[in-house]
């Protein structure tokens, strides 16, 4: 006859809220740790870090910032005082990966506004009791370990926001979770069971590897059948002492009376071992993403064979989802807060995150003209209401007024940058347009006619190439590869007020500054190339009306080229010696190198 005991493993549990008759607070989880479970499970699971590290930095993304800034500058600068980015990315953090954040806030001395905003960790708090009258909860209490709490300590009460007099209270930040008052589990419950499979996974393997891979042993007591009692003592002790991962590779020494009661040690093979591990770690990963509604897991730097990271406008298409459906939630949840502590102070701004998106991946909102800027920098968390926006307005504006190298009709029969000091002008000057309308196709005071012969002068960015450092402007610029009479830009230089394009790149701050001599702005990398062309009618003896012809032949059929600026060939960033085009700040507070160029 033989009897077999069946050892119950733990069985894995929602995180546990009760009320304790004779404390104040509320614990969370069974011994008040499950806090402490949800570190522990970020810091076993190699899938779990990594996916709450990614989204706790795409909450951020490189910070607060407000669409409205520029209309209240005062009121913005208050909200950067107070939540320095420091802070907020703790707040970003916490609500990721315990599923909610404390803001301690901190009151002047006359209590008339808020003075300072800290982080407070969550799990260094735990809940008051409801007050059973008004139904809220009016407290928090602080205590650094929870889990090495004391009897004779005595946790810190401090109220919650808006519930007191008190120069600190804490505001908790956490969403709303069916089933759940005090505190609300993490969006990723469901994976946690399989981070920490994943976590004993490795922990298996790493300690069979140093136990010399040596099997576990099944144990045989051979001296008889104990009762029911003895059975569950020996059941526990031998699960206490040898159950788990760290346990891999173990084996038991038993020492017996004689050989015939002795205890015989079978070593147990497991068949397939490593495509069952392989299984299940596959499974907990892709069940761990799934927890976190991961889209493509490449956004985390984690490769899989979906084929989903192999395909960029996939992958686009992944990171727009997962901002819209994942990151703006939590993002919502936080600025709604953030907005209870600013209006306090008598703040109102529209705050958004900036993104950590390339800029290409919101180019479809950024292009529609039915969307106001504010609302395009509002969905897109990048920051185009003011000069980028005022780049591409320049940008577009010139490349409307620009026309495309016609090399059938003309030829051309100079290139070089503009410097022409030392030649002469033409024979005929024509007055500046004075109409403010651009007429690319037009003539240009710089064309001219000698001898029947045809000649226009106009003038491309320069050189043709950009980089990721390169102004949005000095990008579309390159890519149209446009031609342009020197009346388009100067013409697009002398626009003021809300027609003004590139605002603040002016001396100073100003809204405009002059186009052709100082290009995209202070420290811009390019110049206006200078290209003449002959009408190929006039040019018979020219077999392909692609080639060039030379300057020097040019000039004998008539061909005086005008004097121009010698500002126009040089680089912004050459002009000026080591100020590269800036002004010197004199008594200006602007921040130089993010605008404001040219000399005066």
């Amino acid at each position: 006859m033989k009897k077999f005991g069946i050892v119950n493993l733990s069985n894995y549990t929602s995180p546990e809220i009760k009320e304790v008759r004779n404390k104040d607070w509320v614990s969370y989880g069974i011994d008040n740790d499950y806090y402490q479970y949800l570190i522990d499970r970020y810091n076993g699971s190699p899938t779990n870090n990594a996916i709450v590290n990614g989204l706790s930095e795409m909450i951020f993304g490189k910070g607060l910032n407000a669409t409205d800034s520029d209309r209240k500058p005062e009121q913005y600068a208050q909200m950067i005082s107070l939540f320095k980015k420091d802070t907020v990315r703790k707040f970003c953090y916490d609500l990721k990966l315990m599923g909610q954040c404390a803001i301690q806030v901190i009151y002047s001395k006359d209590r008339t506004k808020i003075a300072q905003v800290e982080h407070l960790p969550i799990e260094t708090i735990r809940a008051e009791k409801v007050n059973e009258d008004s139904g809220e909860v009016e407290a928090f209490y602080y205590h650094a370990d929870w889990l090495d709490l004391k009897p004779s300590d005595q946790p810190q009460r401090i109220p919650a926001f808006g519930t007191s007099n008190q120069p600190i209270e804490i505001l908790c930040v956490k969403p709303y979770r069916a089933g759940f008052y005090y505190y609300s589990p993490v969006d990723y419950q469901g994976g946690l069971q399989y981070a920490e499979l994943e976590e004993e996974i490795s922990n298996y393997h790493l300690n069979n590897i140093k136990n010399g891979l040596a099997p576990s042993m099944l144990i045989n007591f051979n001296n008889g059948i104990p009762n029911e009692e003895e059975r569950e003592l020996i059941e526990r002790r031998i699960y206490d002492k040898f159950s788990g991962s760290s346990a891999a590779g173990k084996f038991i020494l038993s020492f017996n009376d004689n050989n015939e009661s002795g205890a015989t040690l079978e070593p147990v093979q497991l068949s397939d071992a490593h495509n069952q591990y392989q299984f299940l770690s596959d499974e907990s990963s892709k069940k761990i993403l799934v927890s976190h509604r991961v889209v493509s897991p490449m956004l985390f730097g984690i490769k899989d064979n979906t084929g989903l990271g192999n395909n960029a406008e996939e992958l686009k298409t992944a990171s727009i989802l997962n901002n819209n459906v994942v990151i703006k939630p939590f993002q919502e949840l936080l600025i709604d807060s953030f907005d209870q502590i600013l209006a306090f102070n008598g703040i109102s701004l529209k705050l958004y995150f900036e993104t950590l998106q390339p800029l290409e991946f919101n180019e479809d909102i950024i292009d529609d003209d039915n969307v106001s800027d504010e609302q395009k920098e509002e969905e897109t968390g990048v920051e185009l209401s003011k000069q980028f926006l005022a780049s591409e307005k320049l940008a577009h504006s010139l490349i409307e007024f620009g026309e495309d190298e016609d090399l059938e009709n003309w030829v051309l029969v100079d290139e070089r940058e503009v410097d022409y000091d030392q030649e002469e002008t033409l024979n005929k000057m024509i007055g500046l347009a004075s109409t403010g309308t651009a007429r690319p196709n037009a003539k240009s005071e710089q064309d001219d006619t000698v001898d029947n012969m045809k000649f226009k002068v106009r003038y491309q960015y320069a050189p043709l190439k950009f980089d990721k450092e390169s102004r949005s402007f000095c990008t579309e610029m390159v890519k149209a590869k446009k031609l342009y009479r020197k009346e388009d830009i100067d013409m697009m230089s002398k626009l003021t007020g809300d027609a003004a394009v590139n605002k603040g790149w002016g001396p100073r701050g100003a809204d405009n500054y002059d186009l052709w001599l100082y290009k995209g702005g202070g420290s811009c990398r390019h110049f206006w190339m200078r290209k003449t062309y002959m009408a190929v009618e006039v040019a018979p003896d020219v077999k392909n009306p692609n080639s060039e012809v030379s300057v020097n032949e040019a000039k004998k059929k008539g061909l005086k080229p005008t004097k121009n600026d010698s500002k126009v060939a040089k680089l912004p960033r050459e002009i000026g010696g080591k100020k590269r085009g800036f002004l010197e700040p004199k008594n200006w507070t602007t921040d130089v190198n993010k605008g404001f160029n040219t000399e005066e």
